[in-house]
């Protein structure tokens, strides 16, 4: 099982580095194109899960609502919106990124 398990798990991160700089891409959209439909939430599972030393650009994963999703420590919320602004994506004053204008 923890061999499927890695196989999934490579999948999404192989997905996620695809996204271009200055883009993101929500959970579902990543689970579509790891071959993983309807399995959102995987997706933040995966990445919960992924190695400190594995180089991928999680930060551009954020939700269907165009929003940093919530996470265990807040410090990882302004951290990832920093890597985002680092990118010229911007947020509007409801903290929501406009997937019309930077989704992938």
């Amino acid at each position: 099982m923890k061999k499927q398990l890695s196989e999934t798990y490579s999948k999404i991160y192989d997905a996620i580095k695809c996204i271009p700089y200055g883009k993101v891409a929500t959970y579902g959209q990543i689970a579509e194109v790891a071959g993983l439909q309807g399995q959102a939430r995987l997706v933040g599972y995966a990445l919960f899960s992924l190695p400190e030393d594995m180089d991928i650009p999680w930060h551009r994963v954020i939700n269907a609502k165009g929003e940093i999703s919530g996470l265990p420590d807040p410090d990882w919320r302004n951290i990832q919106k920093g890597l985002l602004e680092a990118e010229d994506i911007q947020f509007n004053k409801d903290g929501r990124v406009d997937l019309k204008v930077y989704r992938w």
